[in-house]
């Protein structure tokens, strides 16, 4: 298809043009680029295409920071500048709500922008693969490498394929320094990377965890023990970047990368680092699940907070607590705070965390969250003055809203990565609420994902 307008953005971080009253979704191009496009998928009443030329360039366009923005797969809005990125994400929100809610709305506050739109991340993990990916332009130019291996980040869609990445801006550069030595030590040394397909090898993943108090985790993964070569690299790393205060290892040999069932070694420092948000203190492990925006997870966090409009005499039920921080945080102003989590583990970390602060007001519960929260335990712990809600990007379960219906508090705080599952459950709950603030905040620059917080009021 020739020629062809692209006219505005859609989800997953593509854009979308209209051809013969056919929806056709684009990639990596933004509203006003005129374009020839290869279709790549049709179906009744849309298409997938890719650009394949370029006639002209929108006015918005600006030229990404990363040189391997367009492979890597992440990142797809670095192409529009960062007040245009906000004006979509609050578009999406509206637009979810309107569409999918159907309720009354109040107007949606503007959107909380992210005071840094590079290095925000404080968690990075890399893979580490024998099978480096070659771009198109390597394949078309016939570049030849040394060397096959790759530490970096998986291709979408070719789960053993991996592209060496130099540079990623998502994290502080330290990301880069310790990445980049690795594999260079690596390479030097003869260290197997990992086979993807058959399971073998040496090096496996990384992950780099840094904090606003300046900490700095690396947790490297090995397939295989192989001690002499894990002490000489360890070593090195500790000797060379005297900065990482928690230095730890994995042996893993399972058939997939997740850690969270396996042990964890600590080779230099401490086995976990710390956050500050205002007077409070969360202490975070390899394990630890922590909103990976720690600088917007406090301004997420403000909003909920204010839209709860605590007194002091309120019982609060914080569901999907993760390691407790959003109950950490309301606590002070809440006369109890019951936090319930699926993952044992993080609810292990909220009581710590909870410990850590002097925080007495707070009781955390594991489990599902259909089957803890029920009549029986709002009999035996009370009736929620104040609900906090923030599920997975699935949203809430039928039973858990009927559950809050049930329960009537006086307010609602939603919280949600996802406003199209958050508009959904609105729709139940605006049986009995009524929306009355609305407010989005972007965690996560140069991608098409948002937060929203909404609040909703008891009626009558």
């Amino acid at each position: 298809m020739e020629n062809v307008t692209i006219t505005g953005v859609a989800a997953e971080g593509k854009a979308l043009a209209r051809v013969d009253d056919c929806v056709v979704f684009v990639p990596f191009v933004v509203p006003g680029d005129v374009v020839d496009l290869q279709v790549l998928r049709k179906k009744h009443n849309y298409m997938e295409a890719v650009p394949v030329a370029f006639h002209a360039y929108s006015e918005q366009r600006c030229e990404p920071k990363c040189r391997h923005y367009g492979v890597c797969g992440g990142c797809k809005w670095q192409i529009l500048p960062y007040q245009e990125q906000l004006k979509y994400k609050q578009k999406q929100v509206m637009d979810n709500l309107t569409r999918i809610a159907k309720v009354e709305l109040p107007p949606v506050s503007p959107i909380i922008g992210s005071q840094k739109i590079y290095g925000y991340r404080n968690k990075l993990e890399f893979t580490f693969s024998n099978k480096r990916w070659r771009t198109w332009d390597e394949v078309r130019e016939g570049t030849q490498f040394d060397t096959m291996n790759a530490v970096g980040f998986h291709i979408p869609n070719a789960f053993d394929k991996v592209l060496d990445i130099e540079e990623c801006w998502l994290q502080d550069d330290i990301n880069n320094q310790l990445r980049n030595e690795i594999r260079r030590y690596a390479l030097e040394h003869g260290l197997e990377f990992f086979d993807l397909r058959t399971q073998t090898g040496f090096l496996r993943t990384m992950m780099v965890r840094t904090s606003t108090t300046g900490e700095l985790m690396l947790i490297l993964v090995f397939f295989r023990e192989d001690r002499e070569a894990r002490i000489a690299l360890l070593q090195h790393l500790a000797d060379k970047f005297p900065q990482i205060t928690s230095l730890l290892y994995v042996i893993n040999s399972k058939a997939n990368d997740t850690i969270t069932d396996q042990e964890i070694h600590v080779f230099k420092g401490k086995d976990h680092i710390f956050e500050r948000m205002e007077n409070l203190s969360f202490k975070i492990g390899p394990k630890s699940f922590y909103q990976t925006n720690s600088e917007q997870a406090y301004e997420l966090y403000k909003v909920a907070r204010d839209f709860a409009g605590l007194t002091g005499k309120e019982l609060v039920f914080d569901l999907y607590t993760g390691t407790g921080t959003i109950a950490n945080f309301v606590a002070g102003k809440a006369r109890r705070v019951i936090g319930i989590e699926y993952v044992p583990e993080a609810i292990e970390d909220a009581k710590v965390n909870a410990e850590l602060n002097g925080i007495t007001n707070a009781m955390f519960f594991a489990g599902d969250m259909k089957d803890i929260l029920n009549g029986e335990f709002i009999a035996a712990y009370g009736r929620p003055d104040v609900v906090i809600t923030d599920p997975p990007r699935a949203g809430m379960h039928e039973d858990v809203i009927k559950t809050i219906l049930s329960a009537e508090p006086e307010r609602i705080v939603y919280v949600s990565c996802n406003p199209a599952t958050q508009a959904r459950d609105i729709a139940l709950l605006d049986a009995k609420y009524a929306v009355k603030a609305i407010q989005p905040v972007d965690m996560f620059p140069h991608t098409q994902h948002v937060e929203n917080v909404v609040l909703l009021q008891k009626r009558g």
